[in-house]
């Protein structure tokens, strides 16, 4: 059980941390793009705008930091563990 959970926690938590970080450097873009594609906060025609992309930020924090507590519970737990075995 503990051969194959926890390796799993930490590698679920790297994908979400690295997918989060590949999410942020999108919103980042695409607000810094927002003042070049549309009237800000508008979308405009071609679906600029800085408001979605900006709330898309707040998720992808969101699930970086959540994808890190998985890591840092993990870690935990294989401390723990090996504390008992010791």
């Amino acid at each position: 059980m503990i051969n194959t959970t926890l390796p799993s926690a930490f590698s679920t938590g790297m994908q979400g941390i690295q997918s989060g970080v590949a999410g942020l450097d999108d919103a980042a873009r695409r607000i810094a793009r927002g003042g070049v594609d549309g009237p800000q906060g508008t979308g405009g025609s071609t679906g600029g705008g800085i408001i979605e992309p900006m709330v898309d930020l707040q998720l992808y924090k969101r699930s970086v930091e959540a994808s890190a507590q998985v890591v840092k519970t993990a870690d935990e737990t294989l401390g723990s563990l090996l504390d008992i075995m010791a």
